[in-house]
């Protein structure tokens, strides 16, 4: 009985781990948007922008290779593929728009 018991809790434990999130944000925006009074300040909230920007471009990038993929290969993923072509189109299409948004974000804290 306690065999299994322990098995579950290690199982369940395993399940919260993997769920987890592997790269929390790295800093509170509330509170950095909310404390920020210096050039420093606006400039660090910048660069995390910027940052962020970039990443979503690589996340466009990506589904643009796949969008392609998908198009060029569509018989090989059958029914399928209308359902992933559109699927790769939305996400690309709210990749762009918060990148634009992160970048905008950035040059309004420039500014500051």
């Amino acid at each position: 009985m306690k065999t299994k018991l322990l098995i579950s809790l290690l199982l369940v434990a395993g399940v919260l781990a993997a769920c987890s999130e592997m790269n929390p944000h790295p800093m509170d925006m509330n509170l950095a948007v909310q404390s920020a009074t210096t050039k420093a300040d606006h400039e660090a909230l910048a660069k995390h922008y910027e940052e962020a920007a970039k990443d979503l471009q690589l996340k466009v990038d990506e589904h643009k290779k796949l969008l392609s993929q998908y198009q060029s290969k569509s018989n090989i993923y059958g029914k399928q593929a209308d359902s992933l072509i559109g699927h790769c189109r939305v996400l690309i299409n709210a990749y762009e728009k918060a990148a634009e948004a992160n970048l905008s974000m950035a040059a309004m804290h420039r500014q500051m």
